[in-house]
Parts: structure tokens; sequence; C-alpha cells
């Protein structure tokens, strides 16, 4: 089968959300983003639209059938992967966020975001590969020594090293600090690891020279649980003091786990130390910090996800929008019974446009709401010793918006996914288009770098109470601060009010998880309820953002003659927002009616009943 090409995107929905929504050019030009304007920002990012479809794109398919192959304990990446490898790297599409002073090019993290979603929604399997490089080597950075720093950045920044993330064993799952895998000092200052990890995305291939694992392991005589934990740089062959390459590490492969999607992307069993030569050296220098030393890469990881998430809806979407466009099927509805009616395309079909706007509204309302988390760190990081109120509060968003993207946009893609597949028809269900890969290689976003429930419980158990409540009081008050400005807006006052309403069911469901959290008899309602208010404050965000848009496309579209291409486009944001409103957001009302019902059925229930 010929390579093609099936990514979709709208570079136009990008800048729109950059420059319009976020403002990115009140950033540039100014420290730390002083090399960057945007026409620099806009050059890049078509730049990354061309190697995604033209490099990347036509490499998805044929890497889902081919998969990956363990050869003499080596893993072997689908055809053309390497190729593509180099070609990232050369190009610089891996160092865009990296700090200048590390040898990156300082570029803000909602333009590095982007290039992510990009390059992760023209090929997700091969986007794992890199993916987690970054957050490994931005982990040394922050923690590592200046010996390690040395050693190991500038080979993961170029490409010649790639990195993991060493968390999952068999027996622990979620539960981290149930970790087995033991790490024994030696005189020299190294230790021997020995143990086994799994689910380890790229945990070996033939793309790099070397592959870097960051290692969670515990410390002989170290406490029980999490915080007995140290993180360990753990290469898969050795690296020596002037950088070069030493021998084998005891590393090995014990196996490729098969997989419902992302066969291209090479998923491992690893073993570390079977035969006593594994030796692995402390992130830093103290023992003991490896969870929060891992959650600066966890955290990295989680705002991937939320924009593989995206990325793959997207192009979903866009497919599914394309084929709606072109196959036609039926009169129309005020002709269906008319046998001499000529057909039209599906798009003309009432319930399809209903699908169609409802996945035009979570795709760009998710989006949104991702990068307005990274705007948050990049305004964060220029405020920083400036003004430091607005700095924390800046990164207080981050906190809290966290979990709301890592979540919402990897439940939504796969729903996105299956919409998608239900406006193709039949067609829909065949490998003769895309969306059944993207379906496939969506599910397992909500499964890893914490489960969904997990991040829930992180939002209601953590981030709520952060700082007293003040970020979240923040977030609050920013929407309450939109409201009152548009609530008399002539065309989207309703929408607004609708959002004023799940505002008050977010903030009213807020203090019941609080009070349950001061109650040992109520306390067992917060897990079975954590899921329900991390769906409502995350549509309560993508509803604001959503609307955020649509005030700002009329404004624009106002300024431009009536035959203006953009006016189309503007008219979308319109039509986008006020469907979520009115469609999504008085749900968020409802789901608070049944947090505060206290329903026990779950908990309650036996285990035999279950059966």
């Amino acid at each position: 089968m010929a390579a093609i090409n099936r990514y979709r995107l709208s570079l136009r929905e990008l800048q729109f959300v950059l420059f319009e929504q976020l403002k990115l050019n009140e950033l540039l030009g100014k420290p730390p983003f002083d090399a960057w304007g945007e026409e620099e920002a806009l050059s890049v990012l078509k730049q990354t639209a061309r190697y995604a479809q033209e490099v990347l794109g036509p490499l998805s398919g044929s890497g889902d059938r081919e998969g990956c192959r363990l050869e003499g304990g080596k893993v072997q990446a689908p055809k053309g992967f390497k190729d593509a490898w180099k070609g990232l790297y050369e190009a610089g599409f891996k160092t865009l966020g990296i700090p200048v002073d590390e040898g990156g090019q300082g570029a803000p993290r909602a333009l590095s975001s982007v290039v992510e979603e990009i390059l992760a929604g023209a090929n997700t399997a091969f986007a794992m590969y890199p993916g987690l490089s970054a957050g490994a080597a931005e982990t040394i950075a922050h923690f590592g020594t200046p010996e390690q720093k040395q050693r190991y950045l500038e080979p993961m920044y170029s490409g010649r090293f790639s990195g993991t993330m060493c968390l999952t064993e068999a027996e622990a799952g979620s539960d981290v600090g149930a970790c087995r895998t033991r790490a024994t000092k030696n005189p020299d200052g190294t230790y021997s690891i020995s143990g086994g990890k799994m689910f380890i995305t790229a945990g070996d291939h033939d793309l790099a020279e070397n592959v870097v694992h960051l290692v969670l392991a515990r410390v002989d005589g170290a406490p029980a649980g999490t915080k007995g934990l140290s993180l360990f740089i753990v290469p898969k062959i050795r690296v020596r003091a002037d950088g070069s390459l030493g021998e084998p590490n005891d590393v090995q492969v014990a196996r490729l786990e098969e997989k419902m999607g992302l066969h291209g992307s090479a998923t491992c069993q690893l073993a570390f130390g079977d035969d006593g030569k594994c030796l692995g050296e402390l992130v830093g220098t103290q023992e003991n910090l490896g969870m929060p030393q891992m959650f600066k890469l966890m955290n990295f990881a989680r705002l991937l996800v939320g924009l593989q998430g995206v990325a793959i809806a997207s192009s979903a979407y866009l497919n599914a929008l394309e084929y709606a466009r072109e196959r036609k099927q039926g009169p129309d509805f005020k002709r269906f019974k008319d046998p001499s009616a000529p057909k039209v395309t599906i798009v003309q079909h009432a319930d399809v446009r209903r699908m169609l706007l409802d996945m035009k509204a979570r795709v760009e309302g998710i989006r949104a709401m991702i990068l307005t988390l990274a705007a948050h760190h990049d305004r964060a990081l220029a405020l920083a010793g400036q003004d430091d109120a607005k700095a924390a509060y800046h990164q207080g968003q981050v906190e809290l918006l966290t979990p709301l993207v890592k979540s919402y946009s990897s439940d939504q893609a796969f729903q996105i996914c299956a919409t998608a597949i239900q406006v193709l028809g039949g067609a829909g269900y065949t490998a003769d288009h895309p969306i059944d890969q993207y379906l496939r290689d969506s599910k397992v976003f909500s499964i890893y770098e914490g489960t969904n429930h997990i991040q829930a419980m992180d939002l209601v158990g953590r981030k709520l109470g952060l700082a007293g409540g003040a970020h979240l009081k923040s977030f609050l008050t920013d929407i309450a601060t939109f409201v009152a400005r548009h609530q008399n807006h002539p065309a989207l006052g309703e929408a607004v009010g609708s959002l004023a309403r799940a505002q008050e069911a977010v903030a009213g469901s807020a203090k019941t998880f609080l009070g349950w959290s001061q109650s040992p008899e109520k306390a067992e309602l917060i897990p079975a309820n954590a899921n329900r208010f991390l769906d409502m404050m995350s549509e309560l965000t993508v509803g604001w953002l959503l609307l955020d848009q649509a005030v700002i496309a009329g404004e624009a579209a106002a300024k431009l003659g009536a035959e203006h291409p953009d006016q189309a486009f503007y008219a979308g944001k319109k039509y986008a927002a006020l469907y979520f409103a009115r469609n999504v957001l008085p749900t968020v009302a409802d789901k608070a009616r049944l947090v505060a019902g206290e329903d026990r059925s779950a908990i309650e229930v036996p285990d035999a009943a279950l059966g």
C-alpha cells in the first residue's frame, strides 16, 4: 500500500489561538523570549506542518501495519522512522522550548506546544520516541549534578541519546510506592540496579545511539512507600566521563508489549541487572527525592498527553469534515419522500452537522485550554523576579489546569474519534480511512502518565486546596469577570448566562468536596465523585474559552468586509461557542446536583452483587 498522508490540520486555527486569543505577541521580543517575533513563530509553524505532512504523516499508517520487532534482544522501529528521527533533530523541532543557556532555542511554551501537537497528530507512535526525551533531559537539567548535565544534556537534546521514564512495575501498577526495584550503593558512588519495569515507552529502539532511562528504585534500607524512592540515571550503554560510549549496562528487553494501538511505538518490559552488572547514578546528590524529581517529568508528560489527545481528535474531526463534504447520500430532508430528488453531500444532513459541530467545539475548546496552560507558564517565566505576585498567579493556574488538560483531553479524544467514525458510517469502520487507527491509538491516553482517576483525585485532593484555595478562587474570579463584562453581549449574552450558572455550580461543588474532606463519614464520597467534578471543571473551562474566542471573533469580523475569507472562520467560532453553551454547559449544573445528592450505591454495593 502506497504511503499516504492522512493528517489534517488548520494553521489558521492555530494562529488564532496563539496570536488573537492568547496574545503571544505581548511576550515575543522581550526577556526571556528576546529572539522570537511573530514572523519567526509563524515560520516555525509552517515548517513543522510541512514536515508533518510530508514525512511523518505518510509513515503513520505503514508504521501501524508494520509495528516494531524484537530481534536479538534489540528493538527495530518501523521502516522510515530512523530517517524521520534524524530529520526531526536536524530541523531543531525538539529544542524549541529548551532554554538558550542549555543549548536550546528558548521559544515560548505555547509555541513549542503547538509544534508538539502537530508532530503528535501526524504520527503519534513516532512522536512517542522523542516525546519523553526532552522531559527526561529537563529533569536532569533541573536536578542533576554539573557532571551529569555535561554528559547527558547535549546528546539528549541533539537526538544522539533518547530518554525514558521507568516507574511502572508488574505488581505495583499505579501504586508507585510498592516499587521493588533495588539500588545498592557501591564504593565508587554508583549504584547497582536490579529489578524490572513494564510499559516503558521507547524503552529500546534503533533510532538513537543510546537510551537514557530515568529509573525509580529503592536504596537498601530506605523507608517504605514513595518517601523511600530515589531516581537514577541508567543508560542502556554506559557513558564515560568524556561522553563517549562504553560497554552495555545490563539492561535487557524482556518483551515487547502487544497493544491495542500505537503499534509503531516500542513499549517494553525491561529487566535491569539480571546479570548483576547494571549500574546507575543518583540524579543529583541526595537519596529519597525520587518522587519530587519524577513529578517534574510527570507534569511535562501530562501536558504532552493532553496535546496528543487534541492532536488526534483534531485530525479525526477534519478527516470527517472532509469526507462529509464529498460523500453524497440521500436527498435533502425537506424532499426525503421525493424519489426524484438529487442526492446531497452528507454535510447537509442535520445529524451529521450536529456531530461535526460537536467535534469542532470540543477540539477547539480543548486546544484553547491546553495552550492557555502553556501561556500561563510563559507569563510566569517572564514575570519571575519582576512581579512575583502575578508570576505566582500564573504558576497557580498551571498547577490547577494540569489534571484537566491531561484527563479531559484524553477522555474526549477517544469519544471524538468515535463520533468521527460515526460520521463516516461503515467507511469509518474500515482501514481505508485513518480514524480507526486514531481510535485505537487514543485509548491509552486516559491510562498512562497517571490514570484519569488519579488526575481527578489530584485535582480535588490537592490542587483545589493549594495556596489556601487561592488558585481556585482566581480561576473562578477570572470567569466571573468575563461574565460581568459580556453578560449583555447582543449575540452571546444568553450563552454567557449559561456560563455563569456553570461557574456557580462548580464553586458550589468545590465547597461540597471541602465539607466531605472534613467529615470521616463522608470522605469516601470524594473518590466516588472526583471524576465527575473534573469533567465539570473542564467543561466550564472549555465553555469559557470558546465564548472568549467568539467575542474576539465577533470583534475581528466586524472590521472586515462581508466577502473576506475570514468571515466564515470567525462565524465558526460563534457557532462552536453557542453549541457548547447550549448543549454542554447546562449539564455542569446537572452534575453538581448529582454530587450534592451524595449517592453511595457504588460504595455500598456488595462485591458479590457485582457479579
